[in-house]
């Protein structure tokens, strides 16, 4: 897929505006037009197909990128992970499944962005499991909701109420936001400032732990639960798929108040509609995982 290469990359000399406004020069796909594009790939891995869905969803992984603004990383480079995550999903698009190249590039975008933002912060060093992977991530967002943005210690009835809401232990709470609240410095932050000999803070650490071949691993098995969630989702209908992604799949959930308008039902039905598709996708998820020998994993 070398017409990557052509794509415009944003960086900081070159401003964000600018780069903005060259990818929205890239016209939007109609689905039939995405559908046959991506047959292209797929049948004859014609690259310059693949290109064309890759510039039509640009304005897609930056607006994705855009949502991760506060961590302490160049906005350029969240942006370029963006499009890593998005040119992965592009390779591995199945236009046969039904589902449009929008929404099944979302779920690489998002991983794309956040596995970079893990490598990029010290914090990965308290460990990653999946809980605290969400507490992460949630943490500020918690804080915003309950109004303790303020720096310093949480008051423990906001800690109390953030460990519940994410399934995390109170210690865990505190130790993180001391640590987001500036305990620790990005790794990309600059030493020095003697022109060609200022070095970054990562260049001076020695990893004592790599295990290329552990994170290989790691990363496989995120990519082949990705699959399987991927390919589970056509047990569901289009009105189960909607309501589940607006529900569970989105950094802001859709209300049942706002899902019982658009559909006229109301808001019961729509918690019986999400509780009994997100039943269906875990039991699919379930005989995928089966069929592959990798139940024990899923």
């Amino acid at each position: 897929m070398s017409n990557y290469t052509k794509l415009p990359a944003p960086s900081p000399e070159q401003g964000l505006n600018r780069y903005m406004q060259e990818i929205r020069k890239f016209p939007m796909l109609e689905p039939e037009e995405e559908y046959m594009l991506a047959k292209s790939w797929v049948d004859h891995q014609d690259t310059e197909a693949a290109h064309k869905l890759v510039t039509s969803h640009l304005r897609l992984a930056a607006k994705i990128a855009m949502g991760y603004r506060g961590y302490g990383l160049p906005q350029a480079e969240v942006i370029s992970e963006a499009n890593v995550g998005l040119m992965q999903a592009v390779k591995r698009f199945d236009p046969e499944k039904g589902f449009r190249l929008a929404t099944y590039a979302m779920w690489w975008i998002r991983a794309s962005i956040q596995e970079y933002i893990l490598r990029s912060w010290s914090l990965v060093k308290l460990g990653t499991t999946s809980a605290q992977k969400k507490l992460f991530f949630n943490l500020r967002k918690a804080k915003a909701k309950l109004g303790a943005m303020e720096e310093g210690d949480l008051r423990p009835e906001n800690v109390a109420q953030i460990a519940k809401d994410l399934g995390v232990t109170e210690d865990e709470v505190i130790s993180m936001n001391r640590r987001m609240s500036g305990g620790d410095a990005s790794l990309n932050a600059m030493v020095g400032s003697d022109g060609d000999s200022a070095t970054q803070w990562q260049d001076w650490l020695e990893d004592e732990g790599a295990d290329q071949a552990g994170d290989y691993e790691e990363r496989d098995e995120l990519d082949t639960r990705r699959e399987l969630l991927i390919q589970a989702m056509d047990v569901l209908n289009d009105r189960e798929k909607d309501i589940l992604m607006q529900r569970r799949l989105k950094d802001q959930p859709v209300t049942l108040e706002e899902l019982s308008g658009q559909y006229d039902v109301s808001r019961e039905r729509i918690r019986q509609i999400e509780v009994r598709a997100f039943e269906k996708l875990q039991k699919r998820m379930k005989d995928l995982a089966r069929e592959k020998g990798m139940l024990a994993r899923a």
